[in-house]
Parts: structure tokens; sequence; C-alpha cells
């Protein structure tokens, strides 16, 4: 294990200023993504919409590495250079999700769970050859009144993450691990909060057990929200508050940084949560993003699929960029989206 190495990755990504792009998805979700505008789910048409993406002008002013999707991660930009070598090149670090998806958990109904750590050290070893430098393993829990998730549920899940973590490092590839809380359902703020509480220590515990080396790693994670259909949404002060809490609670200062998914948020309202929680500062690691509707829904609105508003859509992604980069620095205000 390459300690300096991984260190010196998880910090990279955490750089000032900077975020992480999680353009990692799946089939399922491009395919529904392009449904939406009758665009053919195409792998051309999901190599221009990616290379939309990661050839914007200036993005590597607010992002410090992309998450690429095992196809990505194979794809060429439009100049014919591999996706990784073209980010490498504009100073952003090549990542790749590793998980191969989330699964009803058998035994345990409305629970899932992971799969992908069967045959995971071979696949790393690809994708470095293939540019990779970091990786993503998701966990999602699904939060349903008392019943989900179960006891089973959270340790599984926290023993994945663990090992995983174990299994990248040992790779000398800096693994990041996204413990994701959904947002779907109608429970309140306050369980929300007792659920990622419950989560994030045990993810801790297990990483402890499994030696990881905590000073090369980084956790990608849910804000604390009502669900979707709770009909009492926590507003932004009561988010970042909660947030804030939980972390300082369960993530130890040696992890270089937190940064959180923006799972269906919203841009502006995602964007105004994380500003709140960085100007409360104080913060033992970095807190950041890894966002992808976020920040990439707006401009792909813009493309529609249609080479003829790529320069537009690019710009709507810096601009949205520029957003989200001032909030991860505690600079963003509401009226910055109309200048």
């Amino acid at each position: 294990m390459d300690k300096k190495f991984l260190n010196q990755t998880a910090k990279a990504l955490v750089a000032r200023k900077k975020g992480i792009l999680a353009a990692d998805e799946s089939f399922r979700s491009t395919s529904s993504r392009f449904a939406a505008i009758n665009l053919p789910h195409t792998e051309e048409n999901r190599q221009a919409y990616r290379d939309m993406m990661f050839t914007t002008p200036g993005l590597e002013e607010f992002i410090s590495g992309v998450i690429m999707f095992d196809e990505s991660i194979r794809q060429n930009a439009h100049d014919g250079q591999p996706f990784p070598a073209y980010l490498n090149a504009k100073g952003m670090l090549a990542g790749v999700k590793v998980d191969t998806g989330y699964y009803d958990m058998s035994g345990f109904s409305g629970d899932k769970i992971s799969e992908g750590l069967d045959g995971l050290k071979a696949r790393l070893e690809e994708y470095k050859k293939l540019g990779a430098v970091f990786a993503k393993w998701r966990a999602v829990i699904i939060i349903n009144g008392d019943k989900n998730p179960s006891r089973a549920c959270i340790e599984a899940n926290a023993w994945q993450m663990a090992r995983y973590t174990a299994i990248c490092q040992e790779a000398d590839i800096m693994p990041v691990v996204e413990p994701d809380v959904n947002m779907t359902g109608a429970h309140t703020q306050e369980r929300d909060e007792e659920v990622t509480y419950w989560l994030l220590s045990e993810m801790m515990n297990q990483l402890i057990k499994q030696n990881a080396y905590l000073e090369g790693l980084l956790v990608k994670t849910n804000m604390i929200l009502s669900g979707r259909d709770c009909p009492v949404q926590a507003d932004v002060p009561a988010v970042a508050e909660a947030s804030l809490r939980v972390l300082k609670r369960t993530i130890p200062a040696a992890i270089p940084g937190v940064v959180f998914l923006s799972g269906g948020q919203g841009a502006q309202i995602s964007t105004a949560r994380l500003d709140a929680m960085n100007k409360i500062g104080g913060l033992p690691w970095e807190l950041s993003y890894s966002y992808l509707r976020s920040m990439a829904d707006p401009a792909f609105e813009v493309w529609k699929g249609d080479s003829r508003n790529l320069e537009a859509a690019q710009k709507e992604l810096y601009r949205r960029g520029k957003m989200i980069s001032a909030a991860r620095e505690g600079k963003y205000s509401p009226e910055m989206e109309n200048a």
C-alpha cells in the first residue's frame, strides 16, 4: 500500500474551490434520462453526452476528478484521446464506479444490498491500466418507517464498504465510500438523521476492523433531509445543522474530506445547503461536493442530444459549476444565479 499516494490523491480531490463530477450513471439511469428527451439510448449518444460534460472549457477550475462508469472509462473524447487521458491533461483525476449496482437483499424485504466484490481486485488492475486512480462504491439505504432499514442491512452494507476499501487501498486505488440514505419516502428529517448516524457509525466501525488507512479515503454521503414525500420539509439552516452534527459525531479528523451527493435535491437548493455548511466552518475535514444532477441537469436540458446546442450547454455547465464552487467556499448567494 502506497500510503503517500493514497493520501495525496484524497487531498487533491478535495482541493479548495473544487469537487468531484459524479458522471458514473448506469445504463438504467442514462436510459431514463435519454427517454425523457426522446434520444436513442445508443453508445454513440452516451459518449456524446459524456463528451459534452468532460470537454467543457474551464471545467478543471471547479472539478478535481471525474467518476466514470465501466463503459465511459473505455471511451474517447471527440479528439480521439481516451477520456482518462483527456481529463488528466486538464488536471482532473480519473475515477470509476466499481460496485455493480444495488439489489433486493435476500431475507430482508425492502432492504437493498450492493454487489461487485467478487473479482474486484482483478477489475481494479484493469482500471488502473485504463488510467483510474480512484474508485467509488455506493451503498443504498431505503427508509420505510421502523421496518427498513434492518440491522442486518446496515451491518452488511457497512462491511461491504470496508472490504471494498481494503481491496482498493491494497491496489493503490484511492477509495471513495458512498453510504447513501436515499431521499425516497415520507420519513422525517429526524428519522433520516437517526439512520444516517447509525449507518456512518457502523461504517467507521467496519473500516477500522478492516485496517483501512483513514488518511487515504474519502466519504461521500447524503445530507440530512426530510424524505421527498414528507409533508414537512427541513429548511436550509436545519439541513446544515443536522448534517454537520452527524458528520462531527461519526467522521474522524484523519479522513481528508467529506463530499456530498446531490441525490435529486435540485440544483439551487443543494448549492444553498452546501454553502450554509461551509459558512458555519470550523470543520476538521474538507467539505465538498460530488454532484451530477445538480451540476449537469441544467446543461443536459440545454443540450438535448443536439450538437448545435453544445456550446450553450457547456456554458450552462460552467456557470453551474461556478455556483457550486462558491458554495464549497461558503461564498454563494442566491443573487449569483441571476448574474
